[in-house]
């Protein structure tokens, strides 16, 4: 545990080197924390969660975890990410990800950058190799904490972007979207949005179904995304092509 320790207060060290003033006051109003915000740009972050990731590559699972309570303990925005990204490139990963150590380290999150990647690198992986069970997921969806339900939802991106992994689940995908149609908070829309936006590729009649079913209540916001990117393959046509959208 010694060696974790050190290893952790390097992470820390080395990731405040890379503060910038300008980035630290620009995310403070992008994804507003409790956690400290170091300023620190994301490719540095992941050099350093990969570097780490290196050195314990030959660690069991458990040392990588208590590496991560470690780093998480210090609070930091960049932490948190960085030691979510050192266990996503374990080379177990992600049947070692239980639904009593996912809840552990996905404790305290409380901004949308957290939780995408909580639940693109972590949660959306071990669910879809059935480490976490569906019914973990839907209690995560049908509790009080909007960051929890977020989680829920974009953990469903992992079924289905290529890029994360997937190969698609319309069923799983579509009963958490179901089950998150009315959520009231913004940030679960949004993550509703990514959750329809990514399973288009698979299933594209059946997001439509869905949203002739919730056209009513859904937010307008989710509307217009996944119309477009049925429609255009592009979540924002007018900015994917440098046009500025007149108000």
């Amino acid at each position: 545990m010694n060696e974790l320790a050190a290893l952790a207060t390097e992470v820390d060290l080395r990731l405040r080197e890379k503060t910038d003033p300008k980035r630290q006051e620009f995310t403070r109003g992008y994804f507003p924390s409790a956690m400290e915000n170091l300023g620190v740009a994301v490719p540095h972050v992941r050099k350093v969660a990969r570097d780490v990731a290196r050195r314990l590559k030959s660690s069991p699972p458990g040392q990588a975890i208590d590496f991560a309570r470690l780093v998480l303990a210090q609070n930091t925005l960049e932490g948190r990410q960085a030691a979510y990204l050192v266990l996503a490139l374990h080379p177990d990963h992600p049947a070692f990800l239980k639904r009593a150590v996912l809840e552990e380290l996905g404790k305290g999150m409380d901004n949308w950058t957290s939780v995408d990647t909580f639940a693109c690198d972590l949660s959306g992986p071990a669910w879809r190799v059935g480490a976490l069970s569906d019914r973990a997921v839907q209690a995560w969806a049908k509790g009080r904490d909007l960051w929890w339900r977020r989680a829920a939802v974009v953990s469903t991106v992992a079924l289905n972007l290529a890029s994360r992994g997937g190969e698609g689940d319309a069923p799983r995908t579509l009963a958490m979207c179901e089950e998150l149609a009315t959520d009231p908070e913004p940030m679960v829309a949004k993550g509703l949005s990514w959750a329809l936006r990514s399973l288009i590729g698979h299933d594209p009649q059946g997001v439509e179904r869905f949203l002739r079913k919730h056209r009513e209540h859904l937010p307008r916001l989710v509307l217009r995304e996944v119309q477009n990117k049925l429609e255009t393959g592009l979540k924002t046509p007018g900015k994917a092509a440098g046009v500025r959208k007149k108000a």
